[in-house]
């Protein structure tokens, strides 16, 4: 029989690959007469949800961009830097 604790890190675990037949059925078996672990369950699959429904154009749209002037500067700058290192101190 599985402890709230294992079960929590079963389903966390479950989110990323499939759990084997055994393991799966001792979940089950636990959420059955454990609420404490039903409402965990519910929460991380939410959070999950809540996370797959962020798309890139909202994170990327109150992201900053460079311009292709100042991208084709750091280019230019960086190729000098390998070209020509400091000298190192004596």
């Amino acid at each position: 029989m599985l402890n709230c604790r294992e079960v929590s890190r079963l389903v966390s675990k479950s989110m990323d690959a499939r759990l084997p037949l055994h393991q799966r059925l001792a979940v089950r078996l636990h959420l059955l007469y454990c609420v404490w672990c039903r409402r965990y369950v519910e929460q991380i699959h939410f959070l999950r949800k809540a996370a797959h429904g962020l798309t890139g154009d909202a994170t990327d749209a109150s992201s900053p961009k460079l311009s292709e002037e100042a991208k084709e500067q750091m280019r230019k700058r960086l190729e000098e830097a390998l070209n020509n290192p400091p000298s190192s101190p004596r």
